[in-house]
């Protein structure tokens, strides 16, 4: 179960990421509100991942994936580029997620 919220933790994370690129600096209404209830699901969803895994395998995994995920949606939705760089960066984060989970963290 552990797993499935941190999924639910991770999606709330990287909406409402998105959702702050297109609230212009919190400037706009919805977005904006999007942007916080999606923060607020998110360490909601989080705090109760860390009942079943481990903070270091959970926070490792929430911040790996979602970054990778806001990378993704930066080129598809925003243009943003892609690089040798940014893709060695997205490789090593879930390189890193991964050598976690093998290490045996619970």
């Amino acid at each position: 179960m552990g797993y499935v919220t941190l999924a639910g933790a991770i999606a709330a994370e990287v909406a409402a990421t998105t959702a702050m690129k297109y609230s212009h600096g919190l400037s706009r209404l919805w977005p904006s509100l999007l942007t916080a209830f999606g923060y607020v699901v998110s360490f909601l969803l989080l705090s109760q991942t860390l009942k079943s895994l481990s903070i270091g395998t959970a926070y490792a995994i929430w911040s790996g994936v979602g970054t990778a995920a806001i990378a993704v949606l930066g080129l598809m939705l925003f243009g943003e580029g892609l690089t040798v760089t940014k893709v060695a960066g997205i490789l090593l984060i879930v390189a890193g997620v991964v050598v976690l989970n093998l290490g045996g963290a619970h």
